[in-house]
């Protein structure tokens, strides 16, 4: 438990501020390949799909998936909390407030990070299908 004690915080905000870190690469990559695409040089719908859609699973998946890691790290900071508590001794409710809500600063951080990768996958999305569009009127043109 000790262990958990010291390294929570470091852990799930390491875990966080990675997944925010990768997430922000993405977004900037898609969005630099996005202005220098050129729809002409796909014959294929399905090989302009593959190229535009790349990276974009991830970026989705951080959204969706960090507010769980934020929670996590507040279920198991809350653990950590009433195991101090269960140990006996004088009970405090500032240090108990105090551990609550530093727990909680994990839900929070994961939402940080959520947040902006789901609104940024719905905006390279919604270019994702310009583009489509565009290839698309090419051909029948």
């Amino acid at each position: 438990m000790e262990f958990l004690k010291s390294y929570l915080d470091g852990i799930i905000f390491g875990l966080l501020g990675t997944m925010s870190f990768v997430m922000i690469w993405f977004v900037v990559e898609r969005h630099l390949f996005f202005k220098r695409v050129r729809l002409e040089e796909y014959a294929r719908v399905e090989a302009l799909q593959m190229a535009l859609t790349r990276r974009m699973t991830t970026i989705a998946t951080i959204g969706a998936n960090a507010p769980y890691i934020g929670l996590l790290g507040t279920v198991l900071g809350i653990l950590v909390t009433f195991h101090d508590i269960g140990q006996g001794g004088r009970i405090e409710p500032g240090t108990v407030m105090l551990g609550l809500a530093l727990a909680l600063k994990a839900t929070a951080l994961g939402l940080v990070v959520a947040i902006p990768s789901i609104v940024a996958y719905n905006g390279l999305m919604r270019r994702v299908e310009e583009l489509n569009e565009r290839w698309q009127a090419r051909q029948t043109s």
